[in-house]
């Protein structure tokens, strides 16, 4: 199989996925069978030349992308809950999602109803504690505990959380009213539960030695366990270019396996071994990846970088060469594979197109040794910047999608870090966890906390120097579709050529994925309501503070405030944009028969009553159905185009409301 044909392979899985969450309904499972037994037979077929079972290779892997979720869905799925329900049931942990807030945060499972409570369909549900408690994976605890649906998107195009919640099983969002009681205490040597109590240790003894915002940050390096890191902290990083060090990926794991690989051949050299020292540094750099794979609590880039690793160490120990995109490839196409549903999530985009962007470069210029020290030391900050300027331009349309940011400075940030962090921080984390069953690890952790230190000074620095450029235009979701096929160019060509990719995204994404911002915004399960007028979106109804509010104003990157009061006489309120266009707002009191005046559009939080009317007009049953609506005015035709968070599609993890 070439090269090229391998690199593809991802690409057109992916591809598949896409097609089949914009066709109507997803495939039954026996035309899944029918389209991979027909596939695999045109690629098995005898044939002398090479273009057919090449052909046939790829349409297979296209309906092997386009059939994932299906399959998924019936091995893995749940049903999702539609509506809420309340009683005293008891549950049994899986999972610690966050245990640092006013209530953990779990996922449980085993939802058994009591005392005439309602059952529910669900496999496991997301559980939020009203108070702290001590609570380990395994453990079945029992209360009150009102479960409500996954709630939908809060934007159209914006992150499907029911979808996502599905193919982890999990059907509908949960609180505990009250502290619930312990029942029966899970097995202590389960594998979880020692992963929990290791984890819960190295946390301990790092919010003992370090203070915030210090010891979020390192429980975050060390644990993956970013639950402790400031909103502000967050910031900072992300405007400085230096969000990635937050998140285990890959950044992290090499540093830990280099660690390693390098220490046992420092100490093994000097002895004369009948097998090679490399090969036993490399099998020891795996076995300290898979451990701090372990411990990080295995996000998607984690598990990419590992699964790099993983064969970029095999290919060491064989013999072979390791950095390839050929093994890029087989990386990414295991985790689509077994997880498709994080070929949607931000996280899987990122980390896939930055190692794909930084391993293609190096195929195209391979570094090249230095002589001297000083050589070295050049060098050194050379590649650091040319990683970190290839990186960022790799992911650069990814991050604008999904967090509307950028980061002008990031270069700077990174070639003042990541020495820092390669150096100091990453060895002191590695050297702190190693001294933690010795109770030694306060040196190393007061250390690792000044170079936090000196970390999040100079983000502070790179962030107040970037002010003012980080935001970054609206753009459509064609915009991701334009990089991923740019990234595919850049990947599969192995001539210079693949600088066409590029290219492609420079002129397409100006072009054709640029989008505007909606006049009326609408939220489903809220009252908040936005409109604009000469000076951006106003809130003329709602909430400052809902969380629907908040996600408007950082997709749009608006303020959003609060519009004078409009005019309201018996539960109709009206209220005209400078835009053009007048609206009405109909509250839940409002009487069955009324008069109401010529407008352009109608919110009403209760079915339409008589005598009104208007060209548009959002009910109720929209809301429920469609989620939030995003409305744009068109002045020649007076009318809108109206955009609903949830897509009339059937899919198995849309409940129906009823």
């Amino acid at each position: 199989m070439g090269r090229r044909l391998v690199v593809a392979l991802p690409f057109l899985l992916i591809l598949g996925e896409v097609l089949s969450v914009m066709v109507p309904r997803l495939p039954a499972l026996w035309l899944v069978g029918a389209g991979l037994i027909g596939f695999l037979a045109l690629t098995l077929w005898p044939d002398r030349g090479t273009i057919r079972p090449r052909l046939g290779l790829m349409a297979l892997t296209l309906w092997c992308g386009f059939s994932l979720l299906t399959v998924h869905a019936a091995l893995f799925g749940t049903p999702m809950l539609d509506w809420p329900s309340y009683g005293r049931y008891r549950v049994t942990v899986d999972d610690i999602l966050d245990a640092a807030g006013e209530g953990p945060r779990l996922v449980v499972s085993a939802i058994t109803p009591l005392e005439g409570a309602k059952p529910l369909a669900i496999h496991r549900a997301r559980l939020t504690l009203s108070a702290p408690m001590a609570v380990n994976p395994g453990d079945v605890i029992e209360g009150p505990i009102r479960f409500a649906p996954v709630p939908a998107p809060i934007l159209p195009n914006g992150f499907d959380t029911p979808f996502h919640a599905f193919f982890d099983g999990i059907g509908a969002y949960a609180t505990s009213t009250r502290p619930p009681v312990l029942i029966a205490p899970g097995p202590e040597n389960s594998p979880a539960a020692i992963i929990h109590r290791v984890r819960s240790a190295i946390a301990d003894s790092i919010d003992e030695t370090l203070a915030e915002p210090e010891a979020g940050v390192a429980r975050s390096l060390i644990n993956g366990d970013q639950s402790a890191v400031s909103d502000e902290t967050r910031d900072v990083l992300a405007n400085a270019g230096l969000a990635h060090v937050l998140s285990v990926s890959g950044l992290h794991l090499t540093l830990v396996a280099l660690l390693a690989m390098g220490a046992v051949r420092y100490a093994f050299s000097p002895l004369s071994l009948p097998f090679s020292v490399k090969a036993l540094g490399a099998i020891a750099a795996l076995f300290a990846s898979l451990i701090y794979f372990g411990l990080s609590g295995g996000n998607v880039a984690a598990l990419r970088s590992t699964l790099m690793i993983v064969l970029v160490l095999g290919a060491v120990v064989l013999g072979r060469r390791a950095m390839t995109l050929r093994n890029v490839a087989f990386a990414a196409i295991i985790i689509i594979l077994t997880d498709p549903a994080s070929v949607f999530r931000a996280s899987f985009q990122l980390s896939f197109a930055a190692v794909t962007g930084l391993v293609g470069a190096v195929e195209l210029w391979p570094p090249k040794p230095g002589r001297s020290l000083i050589d070295r030391v050049l060098l050194y900050f050379r590649d650091l910047s040319l990683s970190s300027l290839v990186a960022g331009l790799s992911t650069l349309v990814f991050t604008m999608v999904h967090f509307r940011q950028t980061a002008p400075l990031g270069i700077l940030a990174n070639l003042l870090v990541l020495p820092l962090v390669g150096l100091v921080t990453m060895p002191m984390a590695a050297l702190a966890a190693l001294l933690m069953p010795l109770n030694w690890e306060a040196l190393p952790l007061v250390v690792l906390g000044w170079s936090i230190d000196v970390m999040l000074a100079l983000a502070h620095l790179i962030s107040a120097l970037s002010a003012g450029f980080v935001a970054s235009p609206l753009l459509s979701p064609v915009a991701l579709g334009i990089a991923s096929a740019g990234l595919a160019l850049f990947a599969i060509v192995e001539t210079a050529h693949r600088l066409w990719g590029p290219v492609l995204v420079v002129l397409g994404v100006p072009l054709l994925a640029l989008a505007t911002p909606p006049d009326v915004v609408i939220a489903d399960t809220t009252l908040a309501l936005a409109v604009r007028g000469a000076d951006g979106l106003t809130l003329v109804e709602g909430k400052p503070t809902s969380f629907a509010v908040r996600v408007w104003r950082e997709a749009f990157l608006e303020p959003i405030p609060d519009a004078p009061p409009l005019s309201c006489e018996k539960a109709l309120c009206a209220g005209e944009s400078t835009l053009g266009f007048r609206y009405l707002v109909i509250g839940r009191r409002a009487a069955d028969s009324l008069t109401c005046p010529a407008v352009d559009l109608i919110v009403t939080r209760r079915p339409l009553p008589k005598g009104c009317t208007a060209p548009t007009v959002v009910n109720p049953y929209r809301l429920r159905h469609g989620g939030t609506h995003a409305l744009f005015w068109h002045p020649a035709s007076r009318s809108f185009t109206l955009r609903a968070a949830v897509p009339p599609v059937s899919r198995p993890w849309r409940a129906v409301p009823p």
